[in-house]
């Protein structure tokens, strides 16, 4: 009985040692598994990923676009003031040295 109960140590230390916890390795640029549906599923996810950033994209510059455009409107308004401020100065000015 203490001879079976000996290899059957044994045998369960040995079946112990062969299943390793090795690290999965991955190379450069991968970043999981497959998707489902092969080469052209990822094809059409791609192009939806893609689309839906170039979509985020253009609504963002449209947003800073519009920000200029009040920036600069804001702007001339303020030239605007100052052109009127210079032309009563210049007339002021004008008719006191006559």
């Amino acid at each position: 009985m203490n001879m079976l109960r000996t290899s059957a140590f044994k045998l369960n230390r040995a079946s112990s040692r062969s299943f390793s916890a090795a690290a999965l390795r991955q190379a450069e640029g991968d970043v999981g598994g497959t998707r489902f549906g092969g080469s052209a599923a990822s094809d059409s996810f791609n192009k939806r990923e893609q689309a839906s950033e170039n979509k985020f994209i253009r609504e963002r510059e449209k947003e800073a676009l519009k920000a200029l455009k009040e920036k600069l409107k804001a702007q001339r308004a303020h030239l605007d003031d100052l052109d009127k401020h210079i032309d009563e100065l210049e007339r002021g000015a004008g008719g006191e040295q006559n």
